[in-house]
């Protein structure tokens, strides 16, 4: 099992397979690596070195007490980054590991990232507020603390049915990716998932997109309930050198249940 200790004494699980070029994949609340496998498999082999951590607090990493927010979060990417010497890596973040990637691309990744994808994310920034009327009201995410910090076990198995668009039309559960996201949330620590709500919607990643020069690729469905659409528009127009990819009636885990098209779209802008 590997791990690395960062500067405040947590450690970051992480895997690395394979050699060539790196991509680093960032997952998304209240997950953990494991949410990447049909990214990590799809990649390794087209020939890339595969890299995927648990955030702090998630997983198998350390449940500190401090840290779970996105600068810190940032930080223990660039600190696990340079302990591992990844030059020309590509970042590829879900939801709140969207978010992650463009603090951590902003911030740190200067002579070190080369490209990004941010698929389903969180930037600009989620919550509703005079600069952004069309986020989503404080309520919403005041809910979410209190059902991940009060009875966290039955909604995380709730969870995800919106999450992949299950409750649509001629959806069926699929009850395998149902228990193992209830499973990697459960794995984690309900104090870093309870603060990591406000560091996913309160976190203003506007002028992170404005400061990028790299390529960023952004993949949103358009049926997200989680992450709603309006976002990847937003972000897009705010990076110098922004691509959008849309998805009529994909929803939010579409890493997971729409891989096929997902990892395609991925490897394309990569080459």
């Amino acid at each position: 099992m590997s791990t690395f200790t960062v500067k405040d004494g947590a450690e970051i699980y992480y895997k690395d397979w394979g050699t060539g070029q790196p991509i680093v994949f960032h997952h998304g609340w209240p997950l953990s690596s494991d949410d990447w496998d049909a990214q990590m498999m799809f990649f390794l082999q087209k020939g890339y070195r595969v890299i995927a951590h648990d955030r702090r607090g998630h997983g198998r990493s350390s449940q500190t007490s401090e840290g779970n927010n996105m600068e810190t979060y940032a930080s223990d990417i660039a600190q696990l980054v340079e302990a591992l010497d990844l030059k020309d890596a590509i970042h590829v973040g879900h939801s709140t590991g969207g978010g992650e990637v463009i603090r951590y691309a902003a911030k740190y990744g200067k002579g070190r990232i080369s490209k990004a994808v941010i698929i389903s994310a969180v930037p600009p920034i989620m919550v509703q507020s005079e600069s952004n009327p069309e986020g989503v009201p404080l309520s919403v995410f005041d809910e979410i603390r209190k059902g991940t910090g009060f009875t966290r076990s039955q909604y995380f198995y709730d969870f995800p049915i919106p999450f992949y668009g299950w409750n649509r039309e001629g959806q069926t559960v699929q009850e395998g990716i149902k228990q193992n996201w209830w499973r990697q949330g459960m794995m984690g620590s309900v104090l870093a998932h309870y603060e990591g709500i406000k560091a996913f919607s309160e976190t203003d990643f506007r002028e992170d997109l404005k400061s990028l020069d790299i390529p960023v690729l952004v993949l949103h469905g358009e049926d997200d309930q989680i992450v709603p659409y309006h976002q990847a528009p937003k972000s897009a127009a705010l990076l110098k050198n922004g691509k959008l990819i849309s998805y009529p009636g994909f929803p939010h885990g579409m890493p997971t249940t729409e891989a096929e098209t997902i990892n395609n779209d991925i490897l394309d802008f990569i080459k």
